[in-house]
This record gives C-alpha cells, sequence and structure tokens, in this order.
C-alpha cells in the first residue's frame, strides 16, 4: 500500500533531519535508502517526497534539521522528479529559497538536469551523501590510466558514463573516444561501465550485487570490500590505427598492449623481439646508456615471456644495445 510507504518515508525524513529518535547512522545510505527507494519504484511518491519536504522546510527554526532537510532536497533533485502537476509549485519554492540560500539554487539546477536526461535507477551512492554532508556539491573524482598516471574529474548524479567519456577526452587532448570505456574495479573484479548508464548507478549497482553475493556466503562470510578504483581504457581495438592520435597511442595503446606481447600473445621472432625490446627501453630510459648494464635483470620486461630463453641474457643485451644505438634521434614518444 503506497500510505504505508508514504509514512516510512516520512518517519525516514523525520529521523535524517534529526527530528525523530533514531538509531541508523547518517553517515550511511540507510536513510537515505529508505526514503528514496520507494519514489524510485513508484511514480506517485515522488510528488509524496517532495511535499514532505517543502513541509519540513517551511519556518523550520532548527538550524540543523534545516540544514539536513537541505541535504536531502538535493540529492532528491538529482534522483528523480516531481510530477508536472507539482513542478510549478517545487520551482516557486525553490526560486524563493534561492534568493538566500545557494544550495536552493543549486537544487533548481540538479531538478532540471534530471527532468532533461531521466531519473536514476538506484539511492544515490555513499559518495553522493558524503559530498552534501560534508557541504561539497562538487564531486571529484580520480581516474587512472594505462601509463600508470591519473587525473580527478567532477561527476555529478547526473553523469552518465558517455559524458565521463567525453570529459576526459577532451582533458587528455584525444581525438576520439571511440572504443575507450570506463571500468570500475571493485573486490576481485574489474567490470566496463555501460555508456548509457549513469555513473553512480552503475557502482551502486555492483555494491549492491557485491552485497547480496557475499550474504549468499552465510553468516561467517567477510564483509566485502566495497571501495573502488575507476579506470579509462581502451575497449574496442576495431577501428584503432596506430599513428593518428599520438596522445592514444602514448596513454593507452603502448601501455595495454606491452603486456600481450610480454605474455606472448602475438607472433614474435627473436630479431622482432630485439627491435621492441630496444624501443621499450627508449620509452622507458630515452636517451640514457647508463642502465644499458641493467637489461639482463629485466629482460623479462622487455621480452616476450617464451622467447627469453633462445639467447643468454648476455646476448640480448649486446643485441638490444645495437639495436637501440641504430634508433639515432628517436625520441620517448616516437618510439
Amino acid at each position: 500500500m503506497l500510505f504505508r510507504s508514504a509514512v516510512q518515508i516520512y518517519l525516514g525524513v523525520m529521523k535524517y533531519m534529526g527530528d525523530y529518535p533514531n538509531k541508523k547512522a547518517r553517515a550511511t545510505t540507510d536513510l537515505t535508502d529508505l526514503i528514496m527507494e520507494h519514489p524510485l519504484a513508484q511514480e506517485a511518491l515522488r510528488d509524496e517526497v517532495y511535499c514532505q519536504l517543502i513541509k519540513q522546510l517551511s519556518e523550520n527554526r532548527g538550524r540543523i534539521s534545516e540544514e539536513r532537510g537541505w541535504e536531502l532536497f538535493w540529492l532528491c533533485c538529482g534522483c528523480f522528479a516531481c510530477s508536472n502537476t507539482l513542478l510549478k509549485e517545487v520551482k516557486a519554492f525553490l526560486r524563493i529559497k534561492a534568493a538566500t540560500l545557494s544550495l536552493a539554487s543549486d537544487c533548481q539546477n540538479r531538478l532540471a538536469k534530471t527532468i532533461r536526461n531521466g531519473q536514476r535507477k538506484y539511492p544515490p551512492h555513499l559518495v553522493e551523501v558524503e559530498a552534501i554532508q560534508s557541504k561539497k556539491i562538487s564531486i571529484y573524482h580520480k581516474v587512472y590510466f594505462p601509463d600508470d598516471t591519473d587525473q580527478a574529474f567532477e561527476v555529478d548524479s547526473g553523469t552518465r558514463a558517455k559524458d565521463f567519456c567525453q570529459a576526459i577526452g577532451a582533458r587528455l587532448g584525444l581525438k576520439s573516444v571511440e572504443g575507450m570505456s570506463l571500468f570500475v574495479n571493485i573486490a576481485d573484479k574489474v567490470i566496463s561501465v555501460p555508456e548509457g548508464d549513469f555513473f553512480f548507478d552503475f557502482v551502486r549497482h555492483l555494491t549492491e550485487w557485491l552485497k547480496k553475493t557475499k550474504q549468499g556466503g552465510g553468516r561467517d562470510a567477510a564483509a566485502p570490500n566495497l571501495t573502488y578504483q575507476v579506470f579509462f581504457m581502451k575497449k574496442l581495438w576495431s577501428t584503432t590505427v596506430v599513428g593518428t592520435d599520438v596522445n592514444a597511442d602514448s596513454i593507452f595503446h603502448y601501455h595495454q598492449e606491452l603486456p600481450k606481447l610480454l605474455r606472448g600473445y602475438h607472433k614474435c621472432t627473436a630479431e622482432d623481439a630485439v627491435k621492441l625490446a630496444a624501443l621499450q627501453y627508449r620509452v622507458r630510459f630515452g636517451d640514457n646508456k647508463k642502465e644499458f648494464g641493467s637489461i639482463p635483470t629485466i629482460l623479462k620486461e622487455l621480452v616476450p615471456h617464451d622467447l627469453v630463453h633462445e639467447m643468454s641474457a648476455d646476448e640480448w643485451k649486446k643485441k638490444i644495445v645495437g639495436a637501440f644505438n641504430k634508433h639515432g634521434s628517436k625520441s620517448k614518444v616516437d618510439a
């Protein structure tokens, strides 16, 4: 029955705002889930939530209660919109409050984006909840790249994976992000994010799935580690042409293909291996010839594993040095 869900939501709102006794920690997603799961599933309850929040924020003389109420309003605006029937009143409420409260102005923007891009499938992720509780309306997410670098990018509740990829491509100066994908590394799994999914929805889906998997393992199963990392890598290679995008080559293509070469996945003669090892040396050390002496000790990092035993370490070193000296003035990027 919808009225029972409405009562549960109201109690959740009161508990979150500190106006009702509560045993659940506000620092988790327990209360935000209680408030937003039903409206995401039942359209009729979305107006109910907005009405409840407007009621609780009207003439509220409790400073902490009001602050927490606005946190909920901010989170709701990023998850689902109200109906067109109520939209005029919600906009009017936010417009009046925006004159004295910057967060109300941000709620206006978030609501407009949700109306434009569609509603979420899951309640806010813990990262979103922690952000607004820390009074941060901008969320910066670290993204790791195959060349062992990383950068922070701004994401919000309405950021889809495709938008995220485009932002990364623009920052890195890539000519195209075709074939690129975001990957989430969580527990012992690395999973590609579908480009049409909201980023935080996908991460939330993964964490919920992991929780259920561990619960299925029995009472003694260890609690899953729900921390995660985000990687941006090449996923599809069918249209990749080396040399057309130097940045893509040096950040992604080289570093993603190198492990495959070293594991023996590519056809490679010993002669080819020598030339490729010399190029790898230049990528790693540039023109520095002082590291020639270390070649025998890092041979498995330069030569395919199935070819290492074809020559002695000293023979490999001699031939790799010879190939290196034939390069002339090649740069690291050329290599």
